[in-house]
Order: structure tokens, then C-alpha cells, then sequence
């Protein structure tokens, strides 16, 4: 494996840096310093400076080169009117960092904080600790106070954030900035998904390790994984591209072959190589959803790629490499499958470190309403025709969307299907209560359409077992898993209870929803966690 190099950005030091006679090589220059530790190998030193320090500049190169032969030496000049303007110097920074290639996956980083105004100093401590700088600091000084030696000292900094808190403090609007960025820019409301937000954004800056997104269909997963792989690559923490696969499409050979690739001769119709999806996401970003949905031979191809990185083609002989990061997707219950033999529970160990759960847009009514927004600005970004709703109709939409009649059993596709319906047909771009009528009851229709039994099946297996299942006659699996579907939707047992004993409750003289519904679950063995873990 090839070593990786190790960088060292840094300043020029107009007054520290400066020499130019003999005496030079006597006295401590942080820059050239540097370069004489045994302990600190430097594979490229990428200097800064101001042009008008042109010739030091050009000494202080050569004098690294000659210290250091081994060493790289490129210089960048950065003019200054003011060093010591924090908007100039940190904007001047910035665009070093904006137009700089960085490769992580090959190369460490280290940022010299010696050199340089303070301003300067404190513009590159910034810019490194906001991951900006994907780097280290580096921190030189003489040997002692009295005698300075010709090498001095060097300490790397981890940065802890306890210390600085008035300077981390000034990035409190970039990292709101980042958290709405993963949220497609909608400011949304509910109190538990925006603490969810703010943990993901916080694991995609400083891990590289797999994420496992689970919630229901439509919830925004895909959409999630994308965003973060756009959010590391703006902090560049990933070069490759984003390669998103949906499982649940992929059978047989065709499955190993496009995950993992072919060579010509394989199967038949294989007339040429291929390289397969995780070569393809080599140096970036792969997307897995409904993970749960791949052959066990693929968990274990999939496993020893992540843990090794290296894989063979279907039908090769001759490992290929491919170092990616890892975000799968799943609506399903994969510790269940674990347990049922359909899912390998190592491959689920080494994906579920960082587990995040996607709720669902019942369970997130407050943020229907920026939803809506969201939709209309979406839909008159594609099709050039702004569309509003009167406060009325709006009201009454929303009414309706909060209400226990709206399931939104495909969650934010049902949304974003339903907004486009009643914006394509709103009279003169204006979304009338003829419209929204209209629209209410389509959705009402769809979503009281009686289950098929395979759905009935589907709902069943995430609580029973296949033997406990095939012990309930049809009208019971039925009866059980719209009391499953029901109990999904709400936020607690009260609240489901009132929703399915809506009609007899009012005759009732005590109407105690919670321990009706409670009573009936556990005809069946089943609690209130145990339907809700499994959500």
C-alpha cells in the first residue's frame, strides 16, 4: 500500500523566516526548521507569501530544498494591502483553501500557525477548526527561551473545541448553514428531527465510518444520502462521485455484477469487463438503499470490501481495490432479519456504528406546513410558473394534512405528488378550494384502498414470527395489522387508541383508548414498544 504523504501549509514569516547571509543557518527559522526534524517527515511544503517578500520567499525555498531534499517546495503568493485586517486576511485564506485540491484519502495535512500576523495566525486556526482546512495545526518554536537552536521544537494540535470557545463560537452560522443545507433548505420545526439533523451533520464532518439511514418509504433517505455526500465534498473530505443503488432491484447474477463487476466471460452475455458500481464510487460516496433487500452472498462480498477494501470481480481471479464511504438505507427491521437468517449480522455490526432514524411526515405534522412551501417553490423552479393558495385554502389544506384521515402512507412522495397535482392544475397559477376538494378525496381514496394480503403479510412479519403469523386466520391478520398501521402513525398508545375506538368511545361511561388497545395487542403477545421499535 502506498504511503500516504504528509503536507505542511504554511506563512512566510517576513521578520521569524528572514536571512540571507551565512548566519542564517545558525538561527531559528520557523519555515526551514521545520524541515531539519527526522521525527517530521515533510513530502511538500506548500509557502505562502506576499509578493513584495518575493526574494525571502525564494531564499526560504531554497534553503528548505537544501535542509531537505526530499521535500516539495511550492510557493503561492497572496498579496496583502493589510495583514493585519481580519476581512481581508480571512477572505484571501479562504479562497486559498476554496481553489486548493486536496486529496484526504492520500495525503495528511498540516497547518504551520507559527508564521504570519496574528490576524493571519487566527484566520488559519478558523479556517481549520471549521474542517475547511481538512488538517491538523502545527505549532513550531525555538528550544528554549535563551538559546535558540537551529531546529527548535514542533507540537501537532488535535483541537479541542473546550478550549476555544469564543473562537469556535464564530462558527455557529456556518453550522446552522450546514444543517439546513441537509435539509434541502426547509426550515423545518419538529424538535426531534432537527436534533436528528444536528447529530448527522456533526458525523458527516468528522467520520468516515458507514451510516445506516432506516425510516419508511419516502421519508428521505435518498435524498439524505446525497446531501451529505455534497456536504463532505464541499469540505473536502471526499473527491469521488455519488453512486446510489436501490437493492431491491438487484437479483442473481445481475446483482453481483453490478455491484461488484464482471470480467468478459463470466455469464452468458458478458462480452466485455465491467467495472461495477463500488469502483465506481471509488474516492467517494455509495449508496445502498434498502440494503436489506441483497442475497447473502453479496453481504459477505460487501462486508470484505468495507473491512478490506479490495474485492473480487464476478468470475475474476485478480482482487480490484475501491476505497468508498458507506450510507445504506432501510425500511425494514434488520436486527429482525438478522435473527431470521436474511441478514448477516456481521455486515449489520460493521453498518449500524452511526444508525439514524428517519421519521416518517405523521409523525413530523408541524413540519408540513414548511413542507408545502418547499414543494411550491420546487414546483416553480421546474416549470417557471410561480403557484399560491389563498389563506383559506391553505388553512384548510393544512387542516386536512395534520388530520388523522391524511395517512401520507408514502410520506414526503405523497406530499410532493399531491402539491404538483393541485399545482398543475391551479386556474391562473392560484390553487382554488375546487382544486384542494378535489385532491382530498383522491388522496382519501388511495389511501383506503384495502391492503392485499401480501401487504398484511409485510406489516405482520415486523412484530410476529412466520409460525405465529400462519397461526391467524385471514380476518385476523387483517384486523391486527391495520391496528399495526395505525399504532405506526401515532405519537403514543392514547393517541392510537382514539383513532381506531373513535365511534364507541363517546358511549362508553370510562374511555380508557390506551388499555382497550393495550388488552388487544396482547392477545397476540404484543406490547406498545414492541410495535414502535419495530417502526
Amino acid at each position: 500500500m502506498t504511503a500516504r504523504k504528509q503536507v505542511v501549509i504554511g506563512l512566510l514569516g517576513s521578520v521569524l523566516d528572514y536571512g540571507f547571509h551565512q548566519e542564517r543557518w545558525h538561527k531559528w527559522r520557523p519555515s526551514v526548521s521545520l524541515c531539519k526534524h527526522a521525527d517530521l517527515p515533510i513530502d511538500r511544503f506548500e509557502l505562502i507569501y506576499d509578493p513584495k517578500f518575493k526574494d525571502m520567499a525564494n531564499v526560504v525555498m531554497a534553503d528548505i530544498s537544501t535542509v531537505s531534499p526530499g521535500t516539495e517546495v511550492r510557493g503561492t503568493t497572496q498579496p496583502l494591502r493589510d495583514p493585519w485586517d481580519f476581512e481581508e486576511v480571512y477572505a484571501a485564506l479562504h479562497d486559498f483553501v476554496r481553489g486548493y485540491e486536496f486529496k484526504p484519502d492520500t495525503e495528511d495535512y498540516l497547518v504551520h500557525i507559527t508564521t504570519g500576523s496574528h490576524v493571519q495566525q487566527i484566520c488559519l486556526f478558523l479556517l481549520t477548526e471549521s474542517r475547511h482546512f481538512p488538517a491538523r495545526l502545527l505549532q513550531s518554536s525555538p528550544a528554549d527561551a535563551k538559546r535558540r537552536g537551529p531546529e527548535g521544537k514542533f507540537a501537532i494540535i488535535d483541537l479541542d473545541l473546550s478550549k476555544y470557545d469564543r473562537l469556535a463560537s464564530r462558527f455557529g452560522k456556518e453550522l446552522k448553514e450546514a444543517r439546513t443545507f441537509l435539509k434541502s433548505g426547509i426550515a423545518t420545526r419538529n424538535e426531534h428531527f432537527n436534533q436528528l439533523i444536528e447529530q448527522i451533520e456533526h458525523v458527516s464532518i468528522n467520520a468516515k465510518d458507514p451510516v445506516l439511514l432506516t425510516g419508511p418509504t419516502g421519508a428521505g433517505k435518498s435524498q439524505l444520502a446525497r446531501r451529505i455526500y455534497e456536504l463532505k465534498k464541499s469540505r473536502h473530505q471526499i473527491a469521488g462521485a455519488f453512486v446510489e443503488v436501490n437493492c431491491a432491484t438487484l437479483r442473481g447474477d445481475s446483482a453481483m455484477s453490478a455491484l461488484f463487476g464482471h470480467v468478459k466471460g463470466a455469464f452468458t452475455g458478458a462480452v466485455k469487463d465491467r467495472p461495477g458500481l463500488l469502483r465506481a464510487a471509488d474516492g467517494g460516496l455509495l449508496f445502498l438503499d434498502e440494503i436489506g433487500e441483497l442475497g447473502l452472498d453479496e453481504q459477505a462480498m460487501l462486508l470484505r470490501a468495507l473491512e478490506e477494501k479490495r474485492f473480487l470481480p464476478f468470475g475474476g481471479d485478480c482482487e480490484v481495490t475501491s476505497n468508498f464511504q458507506l450510507i445504506a438505507g432501510t425500511n425494514r427491521d434488520l436486527q429482525r432479519a438478522v435473527q431470521e437468517g436474511r441478514f448477516r449480522e456481521d455486515l449489520l455490526a460493521r453498518t449500524n456504528l452511526w444508525t439514524f432514524h428517519l421519521p416518517g411526515l405523521r409523525q413530523r405534522p408541524e413540519d408540513i406546513e414548511p413542507n408545502l412551501d418547499y414543494e411550491l417553490e420546487q414546483f416553480a423552479r421546474k416549470s417557471s410558473q410561480r403557484v399560491t393558495m389563498s389563506k383559506e385554502v391553505r388553512e384548510a389544506f393544512l387542516k386536512f394534512a395534520r388530520s388523522p384521515a391524511a395517512k401520507w402512507t408514502a410520506n414526503f412522495r405523497d406530499l410532493n405528488a399531491c402539491i404538483t397535482r393541485m399545482a398543475t392544475l391551479a386556474p391562473g397559477g392560484r390553487i382554488t378550494a375546487p382544486v384542494l376538494d378535489g385532491e382530498m378525496q383522491r388522496l382519501k381514496t388511495a389511501w383506503t384502498t384495502p391492503m392485499a394480503n401480501d401487504d398484511h403479510g409485510t406489516v405482520l412479519s415486523e412484530v410476529l414470527s412466520d409460525a405465529a403469523k400462519d397461526q391467524l386466520d385471514l380476518f385476523d391478520q387483517a384486523q391486527l395489522a391495520f391496528v399495526i398501521r395505525v399504532c405506526h402513525e401515532s405519537t403514543t398508545l392514547s393517541d392510537a387508541g382514539r383513532k381506531l375506538f373513535a365511534a364507541t368511545r363517546e358511549n362508553r361511561k370510562t374511555a380508557n383508548d390506551a388499555d382497550r388497545l393495550r388488552k388487544y395487542l396482547a392477545r397476540f403477545d404484543l406490547g406498545w414498544q414492541d410495535i414502535k421499535l419495530k417502526n
